[in-house]
């Protein structure tokens, strides 16, 4: 929170300390919560305070659509979150949530000032898969937790879209188990391009099962897709969490290895 107050005057919500089981409050709390942070004029941004589980328990008890026109900043189980609001054409942050940021190199930070500021920000490198150049709105974020939104209204159109994955703590079959779900659901029939970020802790449990590496795996998934698709981008659970813009058009250069937002989050 000292990081986000050193540029803004921050609004703690006074239920922010709440628990209910394994959750950060009741599911009449958490909404109430978030409807409070959207609907105060006061609150220019609503920053999430950490992942977890349980943002989609929160998805039929908000129209996103009429939320108030202000950028949502999360990552992880937030996901959902993001995809309802791209469902609704709008744009928000895949970024670092406030108990990631204070760990983040200052750059994240001054990158995700410039999001949430109106300003477009550098590329991003990462390492080409398969080549070509598209473009397309930047959809997706944790691959789990994406994928549970396959049959639900809160699902945004993925056509033309440049997917954006990251996963933590899943080895390679499960992620080969999810991405497969994602494909046997059409989504990589859709897509224009695949970028991946960072697959933390995901390496095999026992290698003498499994001797193949996630990256080999991926590789292996992306490549069945036939999409442009570049790797290694500093986006994740991992000691960098470069914000980007969901639901804003990027352009994905697997030539070049780039990742390059076309347009800024906020007016």
């Amino acid at each position: 929170m000292a990081r986000l107050a050193e540029r803004y005057e921050l609004a703690p919500h006074p239920s922010l300390l709440e628990r209910h089981r394994y959750l950060a409050g009741s599911d009449d709390v958490r909404t109430g919560a978030l409807l409070d942070a959207f609907n105060d004029p006061g609150n220019r941004a609503v920053v999430c305070a950490r992942g977890g589980s349980g943002a989609a328990r929160l998805l039929p008890r908000i129209d996103f659509g009429r939320l108030p026109l202000k950028p949502l900043v999360g990552f992880s189980d937030n996901c959902v979150l993001h995809a309802a609001l791209q469902s609704n054409g709008r744009i928000s942050v895949h970024g670092p949530v406030v108990t990631q940021l204070a760990d983040q190199p200052p750059w994240v930070s001054e990158r995700l000032f410039a999001l949430l500021e109106g300003r477009v920000p550098d590329p991003l490198p990462g390492t080409p898969i398969i080549p070509g150049v598209v473009e397309g709105p930047l959809l997706g974020g944790d691959l789990v937790v994406f994928a549970t939104l396959l049959g639900t209204r809160w699902l945004p159109d993925m056509t033309g879209a440049i997917l954006l994955l990251e996963e933590v703590d899943e080895p390679p079959y499960r992620i080969d188990r999810v991405w497969t779900h994602l494909r046997n659901a059409g989504v990589f029939s859709r897509i224009a391009g695949i970028a991946l970020g960072q697959f933390l802790e995901c390496e095999p449990k026992d290698k003498r099962y499994d001797p193949h590496t996630c990256r080999e795996v991926l590789v292996d998934l992306a490549t069945e897709t036939g999409v442009p698709c570049i790797a290694d981008l500093p986006i994740g659970h991992g000691a960098v969490n470069a914000p980007v813009a969901l639901g804003a058009r990027h352009r994905l250069d697997a030539h070049e290895g780039m990742l390059q937002p076309l347009e800024a989050a906020t007016a």
